[in-house]
This record gives structure tokens, sequence and C-alpha cells, in this order.
């Protein structure tokens, strides 16, 4: 039976340049940049008539394409949208996917695994999560304007403007200020969702994976890493839908502006 090397939590430090620490999750992280930015660099010149790889490309965006029109029902926000979304989608679902690559989890530096599936890493879930959920913030503002997208959260106009009108504008107002506080959380949540489900299905399929492949012959986690291979198309499209739809509500006018 081999050795069982079960992933901690905290990715692990394989080295240093100064004093940055290169950790086994950042590896992976480079690794799909470059891929993607090879793919971006191949693409920079498109055709009329488009060869095997830029035809394949197009493909799979026309076939994304119809399921972020559902989410906005505008193929104009649907292209707005895509720069920062599709990278999102892309990003995540070549990351999930690298760590299933020959190699990871079983080349080791001293005690310390090579290469490690970059989204076991909280530190990079969080911040892609802080990323979509700031971004949906800067296009709300940037379409309805600072004030108005500010005060879907905060009225502080309305509740000093209420003491004029009697006690029950008075209090319909402290129920919108609350509301408003209500949003902020609703808004820190939405970052710790999106950050802590991504982590924490990829986290336990990397783990699973592990124990299988120490404890059985080398064919039967197949069907495992099958598994895995859905689970991180899945993952990628959840993460990427949910940062389309804030983007979509966040562009949107507050109810009873008109």
């Amino acid at each position: 039976m081999a050795e069982i090397h079960i992933p901690t939590l905290a990715p692990e430090v394989i080295g240093h340049i100064g004093p940055v620490a290169i950790t086994n999750t950042l590896i992976n992280v480079w690794i799909g940049i470059l891929i993607l930015a090879f793919v971006a660099y191949a693409l920079r010149k498109l055709t009329l008539r488009p060869g095997r790889f830029q035809n394949g490309c197009e493909l799979i965006l026309e076939m994304l394409l119809p399921y972020f029109d559902s989410v906005t029902q505008d193929r104009r926000k649907t292209m707005r949208f895509l720069p920062i979304v599709g990278s999102v989608f892309f990003f995540i679902l070549l990351s999930n996917w690298l760590g299933l690559i020959p190699g990871t989890g079983s080349i080791s530096v001293g005690h310390s695994m090579l290469l490690r599936p970059a989204n076991t890493d909280l530190n990079l879930t969080l911040a892609m999560a802080l990323v979509a959920v700031v971004s949906s913030h800067i296009f709300g503002m940037l379409s309805v304007g600072v004030f108005v997208h500010i005060g879907k959260f905060l009225q502080f106009g309305n509740f000093f403007k209420s003491f004029a009108h009697g006690p029950i504008a008075v209090f319909q107002a402290i129920i919108e200020f609350g509301v408003g506080l209500l949003e902020i959380i609703s808004e820190i949540a939405k970052v710790l969702s999106l950050s802590l489900r991504l982590f924490g299905n990829i986290f336990a399929g990397e783990v699973l994976l592990s124990v299988i492949t120490a404890l059985v012959s080398l064919a039967a986690p197949t069907p495992f890493m099958l598994f895995e291979l859905l689970v991180g198309l899945i993952q990628a499209s959840v993460f990427a839908m949910l940062t389309l739809v804030y983007l979509t509500v966040a562009v949107e006018e507050p109810h009873g502006s008109h």
C-alpha cells in the first residue's frame, strides 16, 4: 500500500523568491495563466477563414453565449460582461482540470508536493470572489451612477427627510436603513459563499483522489477522476454564472427610481 499524503488546508511552501513564498498551488496558477496567455496569443489575429483552432474556440464561445443570455436577457450586456465572466470561467475550469494531470499530488520536493490544484488554496478562491463582487459594484456605479448605486444600500437622505413627514415616515425610513444594512451583509456573504463553495468542493475532491490512489490500484481511481472532471466543469459554471448574476443585478435601476 502506498503512503497516503493528505493535503493540508494551507498550501505548502516549496521555496522563496526573495521575501515571496512560492507555494505548490501558485505553480499551478502560473501554469494555467501561461496556457491562457498562449491561447490568447494564438488568437491575436482572427481571420474570416478560421483554421481548426480558431474554429474550435469560436464554437465554444457560441455555446456559452446563449447560457449567458439566459441570465442577462440582453446580448449587449452579455458582451459587456463577457471579458470578466469568461475569464473567470475558463481560468477556474483550467485550474480544476490541471489538478488531474499526472504528477499533481504525487511529485514531491522534500516533504511537500510540487503541484497542487490551484483552487484548493482559499487565498485564490477568496481573491476571485472579491474580484467578482467588487466588479459588480464598479459596473453598477458606472451604469446607474455612484450615488444611485450607493443608495441601494444606504439611504441617509430619506432618513433625514422623513422627520418632516411624521412618525410613520420616520419608521419607514428606519426600516429602509435596516434593509440597506442587511444588503451590505449580503454582499459580504456573497464573497464568503463564492470562495468557500469553490474551495470546499475542489479540496474535498483532491483529498478523495489522494486517499483512493494510495489505497487501491492505479486504474481504480479513474472513475473518480472522470467525476472530478465533471465537478470541475460544474464549479466553474456555478462561479461564472453567479458572477454574471451579480453583474446583471448591479447595473439595474433600483426599484422605485422612476
